[in-house]
């Protein structure tokens, strides 16, 4: 796979164009729009968001990542517009460090998942432990996905998973220029 930087012109016609939030309508118009460029060798996905549901952007990075084992000649590149936020990216962070690329002025936004839950105890004792146990292992499991994704966010950058770790909970805004300095991405366009 060719891995060189490219040009700001090869962005001037992407295959896929997202905006808005990351849920289940965002990916059926991504899996339309990824379908439609299977001749294209070069795969630019654009995107803005504010963010959205972490599991509809694990969804979309798996077909990234899917695509890319199963197409090793093709090159699946991203282009961050704007804002790229929490779930964006969680999308993001699918693509190789090589093929991450941002607009000027573009802005990411790491933070740690988000968990909304009532744990209503009632019954028998035992039921109110599996309860609470089901609750705890949901969260747990969550921590590690969520950390999966951090993982693969600062792979090859000046990035530790500690700091990202010790950053996320307070939203870590990072502007394009200082994600390249730090080597989350490719280039700023």
């Amino acid at each position: 796979m060719d891995t060189n930087r490219l040009p700001a012109s090869a962005f001037g016609a992407p295959a896929v164009l997202l905006s808005g939030p990351v849920d289940h309508e965002m990916y059926r118009n991504f899996r339309s729009q990824l379908d439609a460029a299977v001749e294209r060798d070069l795969v630019v996905v654009e995107l803005t968001t504010l963010g959205g549901d972490p599991e509809v952007a694990r969804m979309m990075g798996e077909d990234i990542r899917f695509n890319t084992d199963l197409s090793p000649n093709r090159r699946f590149v991203f282009l961050g517009k704007a804002a790229i936020y929490s779930a964006g990216t969680t999308f993001m962070s699918f693509f190789a460090r090589p093929n991450r690329y941002l607009t000027r002025g573009t802005r990411l936004m790491i933070h740690e998942r988000k968990l909304a839950k009532e744990i209503k105890l009632n019954g028998p004792l035992t039921t109110c432990v599996a309860s609470v146990k089901a609750a705890l292992h949901e969260i747990e499991c969550s921590i590690e996905i969520q950390n999966e994704g951090f993982a693969n966010l600062v792979r090859d950058s000046q990035v530790s998973l500690d700091e990202v770790l010790r950053r996320a909970p307070e939203n870590w805004y990072i502007e394009a220029e200082r994600a390249q300095e730090l080597g989350l991405i490719e280039a700023v366009l």
